[in-house]
């Protein structure tokens, strides 16, 4: 994930730090090495980073934190105001006129995701800001982004505007908008055509499209797996189209996460949105604050239930709350949870949102945790209803049967009643009013007890020592 080894390393610095009684000239050294030093491995600009450093210095430094009773927490105030001010102090938006239609123009290099970043933000002004949106497809060069295109309208149930590739891009904008008026709709995206690298036609051909639709947003979107080429990229685009706001994609890859600190300082354009997958439910509205908290490994709550009050059938939380309170969880309890999960998105994601289970969460394999959740679901579909609301009844020849019927072994049919017997133990701890404490999360984790999850199933030093022994 983007930022872990930049969140270790800043973790470890400040840690280092908190051990010191008293903040002095040369502890404060000590730790700001070890911050340049992670920001640079993390690709962060040279100029960035020599800035950053002396200017946390120059804070933690002054009288104020050398006096106060907790030196330490003020150093990492300061560090995380520090990070919030290089991605932005305050959240930029998209500026929709208050009367009229709004256009965004999408620009971008081939393969950053720029089509399918169109949808997402189709998608996220559609439901979330209730606005009418048209989505253009004008990238006429590659035929295969129009079906693109289309095919993710269908998904998003927004309307697609194409003439096809036998068109130019400026006249389908043309005709775009006058389709656009007579519907009257609220926003227009137009998706336009992208080049592998940059070059003179892409360029006169954005400016002319530019010159024509006169949009009111230019967002281009940049990769977040390139690296210091972001920068790069958002300077020449900036250059010759003055773009307004950045959309970052794939930064649920293996991104160092330098690009997205440096890009704001250097070009002064904001980032809107950041992409944290391939669905198009997978892209959030960027926070600064947020996004320094995550980076410092703080975890990010409020996206998380933002995330929930969206994604999840409150109904069905609801029910499954009032049950626990009584200290009942059932097999149809556990499927409903993990109906709910998968609406969700990553467990790991969202475990990286919670503070405390942030380690926790890096050690999880999520392509296993997957599976044993799908072979879960599978085991729990083969019991009859009776059965899933009584599992006490689960003997040997039923059990052989339910492991028949979703293709698994007696030993996993065994291993998710353990599962639920150690939810419904968490269930009749919370009724009578006592929390499980994160050591007890762990060890449920550990030994299969979370929703998913089966012993070392999501442990990637598990999986490794299993492929060594297959060889």
């Amino acid at each position: 994930m983007a930022f872990e080894s930049l969140s270790d390393r800043l973790s470890k610095a400040i840690r280092n730090i908190s051990g010191q009684g008293k903040l002095t000239e040369k502890n404060m050294n000590d730790m700001l090495k070890e911050v340049r030093m992670s920001l640079l491995e993390a690709d962060v600009n040279y100029d960035v980073v020599k800035k950053f450093v002396t200017d946390v210095k120059e804070k933690a430094l002054g009288q104020e934190v050398m006096e106060s009773l907790n030196p330490s927490q003020m150093v990492v105030k300061i560090v995380h105001d520090e990070i919030q001010t290089l991605l932005g102090e305050e959240d930029a938006q998209i500026h929709f006129k208050k009367q009229g239609m709004t256009t965004i123009m999408m620009v971008g290099l081939q393969g950053t995701g720029k089509t399918t970043a169109s949808a997402k933000i189709a998608k996220y002004c559609n439901e979330k800001l209730k606005k009418r949106v048209l989505l253009v497809a004008c990238d006429v060069v590659r035929p295969a982004a129009i079906e693109q295109l289309q095919t993710l309208g269908k998904e998003i149930n927004v309307e697609v505007f194409s003439l096809g590739p036998e068109v130019n891009a400026v006249e389908t904008a043309r005709k775009a908008l006058d389709y656009a008026k007579d519907r009257q709709k609220d926003l227009v995206i137009f998706d336009t055509a992208g080049r592998l690298h940059i070059d003179e036609a892409l360029m006169q051909e954005l400016s002319d499209m530019k010159s024509f639709v006169q949009p009111d947003e230019i967002l281009l979107t940049v990769d977040a797996m390139t690296g210091q080429d972001i920068v790069t990229v958002a300077k020449d685009f900036n250059e010759q189209l003055a773009i307004t706001g950045l959309v970052v994609t794939k930064l649920d890859g293996d991104a160092r996460g330098g690009g997205l600190l440096s890009v704001r300082s250097i070009t002064q354009v904001p980032v809107l949105f950041v992409s944290n997958g391939e669905k198009v439910d997978d892209l959030e509205a960027f926070h600064p604050d947020r996004m320094a908290d995550r980076i410092l490994g703080m975890g990010d709550v409020m996206t998380l239930v933002e995330q929930a009050q969206e994604r999840l059938d409150m109904d069905v939380q609801e029910k499954t709350a009032r049950r626990m309170q009584e200290g009942i969880f059932t097999f149809n309890d556990m499927l409903d949870q993990f109906g709910q999960v998968k609406k969700m998105g990553s467990i790991q994601n969202m475990m990286k949102m919670v503070p405390g289970l942030n380690k926790l969460a890096r050690n999880m394999d999520t392509d296993v945790v997957d599976n044993e959740m799908k072979r879960s679901e599978a085991i729990i579909q083969s019991m009859t209803p009776y059965e899933r609301d009584h599992p006490e009844v689960l003997k040997a020849s039923r059990k052989n049967r339910i492991a028949k019927g979703s293709g698994v072994k007696v030993a996993d049919v065994n291993k998710l009643i353990k599962q639920l017997e150690q939810m419904q133990s968490m269930t009749r701890m919370m009724s009578s009013g006592r929390m499980p404490n994160m050591s007890a999360l762990q060890n449920m984790q550990r030994g299969g007890g979370l929703p998913g999850g089966s012993k070392h199933a999501g442990s990637k030093k598990m999986k490794k020592k299993r492929k060594k022994k297959k060889r």
